[in-house]
């Protein structure tokens, strides 16, 4: 059974997600959040396996909320809910530690097999298309002068074959992408990539795309 808070500050919203979820046995919903501050609130209370965050409300807005909710290192994950597929604040979420987006009117099967894709661990988007929205919104991103990826500890860890693959995973490659180019088991590269996120902290391969980003191991497409 998958437990779920909805954060919308929209009742009928909310309401349409319930009747949703309510419906599927897989799915129960524990609770209900209608802005950032309450979200962060209820998260720790009841410890939702999934948090379907809005972005857009009132106060604290999803962004700040989904940061707290996962600086906070409990177990919930974020899903996003968002208008736009290439929303800037959906890319600023993913930043804050979101586990994936999905677009408002999504299908309800998308929906679903959304929740139960974040819940097992797994991204609900594609590394690919968090690599397009860094790529978009590239100009906006800090930068840290002090020094290359080598510099840094986590990345330091790695073994030579990690940080390539490392590497591959920050360019959005799949693992069977990663397995034809390195010439080697789809079963090696799971492997691998387990133990990369591992070491470097990341929650998911999204997360670990925007590591790789930031941390210079991988640069910006140049538009067009």
């Amino acid at each position: 059974m998958t437990t779920v808070l909805i954060v919308d500050d929209q009742p009928l919203q909310r309401l349409g997600f319930r009747m949703l979820l309510e419906s599927t046995p897989d799915t129960d919903v524990v609770g209900e959040a209608s802005h950032g501050g309450d979200a962060v609130r209820r998260a720790a209370e009841l410890r939702p396996d999934v948090i379907l965050m809005d972005v857009r409300m009132p106060g604290m807005d999803g962004i700040e909320a989904t940061r707290r909710v996962v600086a906070s290192g409990g177990r919930s994950r974020v899903l996003i809910l968002t208008t736009f597929d290439l929303d800037e604040y959906a890319h600023a979420a993913l930043r804050a530690g979101a586990s994936g987006f999905l677009l408002k009117d999504a299908h309800p099967e998308e929906l679903l097999a959304g929740i139960r894709a974040v819940a097992a661990g797994d991204a609900v988007i594609a590394p690919a298309l968090t690599r397009r929205l860094l790529d978009a919104y590239a100009q906006h991103l800090p930068r840290d002068p002090s020094g290359g990826p080598d510099d840094d500890p986590r990345v330091r860890a790695l073994t030579e074959r990690e940080y390539e693959i490392f590497g591959a995973i920050g360019r959005g490659w799949s693992n069977t992408e990663i397995a034809a180019r390195l010439v080697v088991a789809e079963s090696t590269v799971k492997t691998h990539v387990g133990r990369v996120l591992s070491k470097v902290g990341a929650r998911d391969r999204v997360q670990a795309v925007i590591l790789a980003y930031d941390l210079g191991l991988v640069r910006p497409n140049p538009p067009g």
